[in-house]
């Protein structure tokens, strides 16, 4: 079988990346089945986790993620036609799955924009490991569309959401999401996810300091004791319209120890190798954790890097695949999907990706001082997910 010569990389432009050959990226398209089953990058990461982004439109205007001002009524989203269709993302995802892929999470821009997502849901709930398991299919939303959606999500077999909710405080919300959406309308999403099954839920507040660091506190009794895991993300330099800057970041370190000013908390181990978050419990009378209460989770992409286990790649909307969240180029797979590849090809061209990643931007980031790493152009958190 002959080595895909046309993937091709789609470069971004970051001054501190180069570009890499595809004819460099020795690999052999005859990798037996063991080799294929221990399929892992130059730093001995496993691909296990698939983050696949269905739309590059969204209905809110985050200023960490889509800012007005960037993405205004002028702004030029991909057309119809350069999108993968279901079909299209399905059979790709079959050959991640075959190359150890486990979970699958659907993201955007706001996935739920995407019309008749729930029919791609059952297409990727119907697919099994080699060992004939089921996947982890997931989701990721705003929560603006989730009461309507909910149940025809679960119907055709997805199993959890993750809900990104930055704060409960109706003005701050409306501030946040620029689009004046009512924070009332996001809860009930919540609540008509958990009603149908779609559980356990995760949401996601990322904290920005000066702008929503007063709703930590509001936030964790609101989801205390209800079996949704809070999770607060550290405000990332992602992309390069977001305005990032150091001073707004507020480290994971400190919402933990806001956090315990209210509760006893402690650690709790990882449940899985490349789990993003540090989990933490709500600790009992006795300092062991109490289930009841719950935990919540710290995602430290800024102050604590969690490269050395990063095991996710991301596929965009329009078939480019990105091996990191803060990567600067992506390998076209969608010109093998319809130039008539077989799947063998599509197959090789994953495993001759995934062999030669050594991408690991955060801790990089964090070994150096600060600012000295260009922040240059990378690719948008709203084309790739996060």
């Amino acid at each position: 079988m002959a080595e895909p010569s046309n993937l091709r990389i789609v470069p971004l432009v970051d001054q501190r990346a180069r570009s890499i050959p595809v004819g460099s990226l020795a690999a052999d398209p005859r990798t037996s089945s063991a080799e294929q089953a221990s399929l892992t990058d130059r730093l001995g990461r496993p691909l296990r986790d698939l983050r696949i982004s269905v739309t590059d439109r969204c209905n809110f205007r985050c200023s960490y993620c889509m800012p007005k001002d960037v993405f205004d009524k002028d702004y030029q989203y991909l057309p119809q036609t350069a999108l993968l269709n279901f079909e299209e993302i399905t059979r790709l995802t079959r050959q991640f799955v075959a190359q150890g892929v486990q979970k699958i999470r659907l993201t955007g821009g706001e996935p739920l924009l995407r019309k008749n997502l729930e029919i791609l849901v059952a297409q990727l709930a119907a697919l099994r490991t080699p060992e004939g398991q089921p996947l982890d299919l997931t989701l990721t939303t705003n929560g603006s569309l989730l009461a309507k959606k909910a149940k025809a999500l679960k119907d055709a077999g997805l199993q959890r959401v993750t809900v990104s909710l930055d704060g409960l405080d109706d003005a701050v919300f409306r501030r946040m999401n620029d689009v004046d959406f009512p924070v009332a309308d996001v809860l009930r999403g919540i609540e008509a996810a958990q009603a149908v099954g779609l559980g356990p839920i995760k949401v996601n507040m990322v904290v920005k300091r000066g702008t929503n660091e007063q709703q930590i506190l509001a936030m964790a009794r609101h989801f205390k004791g209800t079996g949704i895991v809070l999770r607060f993300i550290e405000y990332m330099d992602v992309g390069a319209t977001n305005g990032w800057r150091m001073d707004e970041v507020m480290p994971s370190a400190e919402v933990i120890r806001l956090l315990q000013t209210e509760w006893p908390m402690l650690p709790l181990e990882h449940a899985q190798r490349g789990e993003t978050a540090q989990r933490w419990g709500y600790a009992n009378a006795e300092g062991l954790h109490d289930p009841a209460a719950g935990e919540i989770g710290v995602i430290s992409s800024v102050t604590q890097a969690f490269c050395s286990d990063c095991n996710r790649a991301r596929l965009s909307t329009e078939g480019q695949l990105y091996l990191c969240l803060f990567a600067s180029q992506g390998y076209d797979l969608r010109s093998l999907l319809r130039d008539g590849s077989p799947d063998e090809q599509l197959a090789a061209a994953i495993r001759k990706i995934w062999h030669q990643r050594s991408e690991q931007y955060s801790a990089l980031r964090s070994a150096l001082p600060p600012g000295s790493m260009s922040q240059g152009r990378r690719v948008e958190m709203s084309y790739i997910g996060g």
